[in-house]
């Protein structure tokens, strides 16, 4: 099929070890190829095609379709491909790592990061539905500009140095932002002579014993032409035109924002340029895959006989479950007889019971029966 949008896939340790080339294959594969050899679950990537048994794979010929291209250009790689996750590099689980973390995927670069590696104490888990790590943040330095707005703010831990006079500031609302200009009168439209402030986080390393330091960036553009007239059609560039924060942290967003993203003709070019025109995309998220997949189950489990019945009128479903009913009953009294005496149930018997039964069926129509209102 090609790449697919979004599947699970898998990375064969045993075929294409560290020092080899990475590659994914697919559930199905790692099935029926790789059924015995060494796996690491990657969970899910997008706009991948399964490479099992292409040139990367010395001695393996894919089972399932053993035609394979060479290589899969569209196809992209990282250390999860090795069984290594986040800035540690580490496995996961990681034997050597006693500090419980969960770990979360980047929605851009698809890696996983333990919590406590993100800048920020991440939100509660229900709190937020995705992430951009750092790394990602810097590369799409534009969605600053909507995480004043839409990301949800991480968590903040008292720390014990409290007690020594050293405050752990916190992130105003936009609420409280307003009430201070209200109070002020003052619109500020300059901040270029604003002093930058500094914000203490817990820290991004394992040991957790002290607390790191992140600058924080006041930034400011404007989206007014020459003419000094704004340009309102651009979501993004009139966010730019206002005040807002840059840090050196992941930033964690709820479920529709990205249904929020400016779609105008230069920002779709930018999200081009910079490789990232699924955000603007929601069935790209994996909470839709997952929902794609709880649906696809669903209709696997249903019966057909309840949507033939749902497709009905009244008087349809009396008459069909009336038939049904007496197909039930009659084809268990003929079986029954089969099973008293020990014999074997042929295909001539079924065929026998079946012409009995429409012929029973047929003379039960031609006695049409008339009923008052």
């Amino acid at each position: 099929q090609g790449a697919v949008k979004r599947q699970a896939l898998y990375a064969c340790g045993t075929c294409t070890p560290p020092g080899a080339e990475p590659a994914g294959i697919c559930l199905a594969c790692s099935y029926e190829c790789h059924g015995t050899h060494r796996l690491f679950e990657l969970y899910t990537k997008r706009n991948f095609r399964c490479d099992c048994g292409n040139s990367k794979f010395k001695n393996l010929q894919c089972k399932l379709l053993p035609e394979k291209g060479k290589v899969n250009a569209g196809n992209k790689y990282n250390d999860n491909f090795y069984g290594l996750y986040c800035t540690c590099k580490r496995p996961y689980p990681d034997p050597e790592d006693e500090i419980p973390d969960e770990m979360i995927q980047c929605i851009v670069c698809e890696d996983w990061f333990h919590g406590r590696h993100l800048g920020a104490v991440p939100p509660e888990s229900g709190d937020f539905h995705e992430m951009v790590c750092q790394a990602c943040m810097k590369h799409c330095h534009f969605l600053w500009a909507y995480a004043s707005q839409l990301a949800v703010p991480p968590l903040t831990k008292v720390n014990p140095l409290e007690d020594e006079g050293i405050v752990l500031k916190v992130e105003e609302s936009e609420e409280q932002k307003k009430e201070i200009k209200k109070e002020s009168g003052v619109e500020h439209q300059d901040t270029k002579e604003e002093k930058q402030t500094e914000q203490f986080n817990e820290p991004s390393t394992s040991s957790g014993k002290f607390l790191q330091k992140f600058p924080v960036e006041i930034a400011k553009t404007t989206s007014e032409s020459s003419s000094g007239c704004k340009e309102p059609a651009c979501k993004l560039k009139e966010l730019q035109s206002k005040p807002f924060l840059k840090k050196d942290t992941a930033t964690f967003w709820p479920s529709n924002w990205r249904s929020k993203l400016c779609t105008c003709e230069d920002c779709l070019k930018m999200y081009s340029d910079l490789e990232v025109q699924f955000l603007t995309d929601e069935c790209d998220t994996v909470l839709a895959y997952e929902n794609k997949g709880t649906s696809d189950q669903e209709t696997e489990r249903r019966d057909p006989l309840m949507d033939t019945l749902n497709s009905m009128n009244r008087v349809q479903q009396v008459e069909l479950i009336c038939e049904y009913n007496d197909l039930k009953t009659e084809l268990t009294d003929y079986l029954r007889r089969f099973a008293d005496e020990g014999t074997v149930v042929k295909r001539e018997d079924i065929q026998h019971f079946f012409e009995e039964f429409q012929s029973r069926k047929r003379r039960r129509t031609n006695r049409m029966q008339y009923y008052c209102s």
